[in-house]
């Protein structure tokens, strides 16, 4: 599984191998990771180089103190990038915003109809993938227009499934 770290608007793309080797963007490391007797403070060795981090969960993710210097820093999956990305988080508070699919997979559920007020964060669709039900959400208050799928569809990445005005 690939993982996208996010440092100060720098993206790492992070993959693990097994317990003791990773990639950070392509480049293979040898690493020993782990926890201090139960406590937020870790020991890392990463290529023979020891580090000690102090790591809490913060508002927007993980807050890491490395030599002195705090760092706010955002890990999520590739799917989570995916459907953070289709449920549009940049989204325009006005017009039309076409809800398309983060990944293929099969239309389990619509509970919306067209005509239906929904308010940002309301289900619009479930969609499973990869045996995993993933709940897609509205990203802004708006009317839905056209659902272009039905329940028990199998959708491409990228497909139109519905609109919402």
């Amino acid at each position: 599984m690939k993982y996208i770290a996010t440092i100060e608007d720098k993206e790492f793309t992070v993959e693990i191998i097994d317990e003791n080797h990773i990639t950070i963007d392509g480049q293979v490391l040898d690493v020993d990771f782990e926890s201090v007797s139960g406590q937020p403070v870790y020991s890392l060795i990463l290529d023979g180089k020891s580090y000690e981090a102090h790591i809490n969960q913060g508002e927007n993710g993980l807050q890491v103190l490395l030599h002195g210097q705090l760092y706010d820093v955002n890990v999520e999956d590739e799917r989570e990038k995916r459907l953070r990305a289709a449920a549009g988080e940049t989204v325009a508070a006005s017009g039309e915003f076409h809800l398309k699919a983060p990944m293929p997979g099969l239309v389990v559920a619509i509970p919306v109809n067209e005509g239906d007020q929904v308010e940002k964060g309301d289900v619009l669709l479930v969609l499973e993938s990869m045996k995993m039900q993933n709940e897609l959400k509205a990203p802004r208050a708006g009317t839905i227009e056209r659902i272009r799928v039905h329940a028990g569809d199998s959708v491409e990445q990228k497909q139109t499934m519905l609109s919402i005005s």
